[in-house]
């Protein structure tokens, strides 16, 4: 007789029991195996945030080491909307351009522009800027490139280069200026809604949305926007002269492609940022001079990619647990 036949018969109760049991300790195993994972995905994390605040601590070759040593152009990005708070703001590009215009060995600044614009405000402070700035150092020149859009309020900033380029496609001009809003005056009438304004002086409820459009008011408004469209006409004119080919609509807020605004001139080539520097410029290194980070967004700068990747490996080793 084999063992088998010799093994005693467990009582019901005692199978059941022993199923409980088993059924405890693979659960218990497979929670260790999940615990050993997440524990190796926050380690990895852990290093992740030690090399990286460890390589920003010891990197010293940044601009200034750089611009010391090697022949350059100083390229500064004008990325986004350009209003306060911005990376495309004036407080924070300023900074940035007086040091790539004051690099001992920068053959040349070139704004990198991608952007629709902005604020009238922020744009004339850079274009003034820009001018002092190109004053103050009348040996380097001032390239502007436009990659997919340079318009409103960024044309604004690169009229006052002494060069502008963009690609046959890129997108160049609205030279205008717009306000927009809503009114809901008669909704609220419908809904059986009354409008309580109390102000001391006559325009202070100056555009209320929920107040009937008032003529004076308008033209009031459209007179405000008006001078600050002759504001940007005259930077603009300024900044191109001669080379502007007259056209109903260059200052109607209009915008052109790259090949069109060469035409009319709006910019005085087409190129890309690489062919600029190297045909143009004549220099082919090129060094980005960025807004200074806090040692925070520095780090965590640093992670993003990184800790994206790690998160992305522990939910795929967790999904894998069964």
């Amino acid at each position: 007789m084999s063992e088998e036949l010799n093994k005693p018969e467990l009582k019901p109760e005692l199978k059941q029991e022993w199923q409980v049991i088993s059924t405890l300790v693979s659960s218990i195993q497979i929670e260790q195996r999940r615990s050993r994972r997440w524990g190796i995905f926050f380690k990895s994390l852990t290093f992740i945030f030690l090399f990286s605040v460890l390589a920003i601590t010891m990197s010293g070759d940044d601009v200034e080491t750089l611009s010391a040593s090697n022949s350059h152009v100083a390229v500064v990005d004008v990325f986004g909307p350009i209003m306060t708070g911005t990376e495309a703001s004036s407080e924070r590009l300023l900074p940035v351009l007086a040091d790539a215009f004051a690099a001992p060995n920068a053959k040349a600044v070139l704004l990198n522009i991608n952007s629709p614009g902005g604020s009238p405000v922020q744009a004339g402070i850079l274009f003034d800027e820009l001018q002092l700035l190109k004053k103050s150092h009348p040996k380097i020149p001032l390239y502007a490139v436009i990659g997919d859009v340079g318009a409103s309020g960024a044309y604004y900033i690169a009229a006052a280069a002494d060069y502008i380029y963009a690609d046959k496609a890129s997108t160049v001009g609205s030279i205008g200026v717009i306000a927009s809003g809503f009114g809901f005056d008669q909704l609220i009438d419908k809904l059986g809604v009354e409008r309580r304004t109390y102000t001391a002086g006559g325009n202070k409820d100056f555009l209320d949305p929920f107040l009937p459009e008032k003529a004076k008011q308008k033209a009031m408004f459209e007179d405000l926007l008006d001078q600050v469209h002759q504001q940007f006409i005259t930077q603009v004119e300024i900044g191109r002269g001669e080379r502007l080919v007259q056209h109903e609509d260059l200052y109607s807020g209009a915008v052109w492609h790259g090949e069109r605004a060469l035409e009319l001139g709006l910019i005085d080539g087409l190129g890309s940022l690489h062919s600029v520097a190297r045909d143009t410029i004549g220099v082919t290194d090129l060094l980005w001079y960025s807004p200074e980070k806090s040692p925070l967004e520095e780090v965590m700068s640093e992670l993003g990619a990184q800790t994206k990747t790690a998160i992305h490996w522990g939910l795929s080793q967790s999904l894998m647990i069964q």
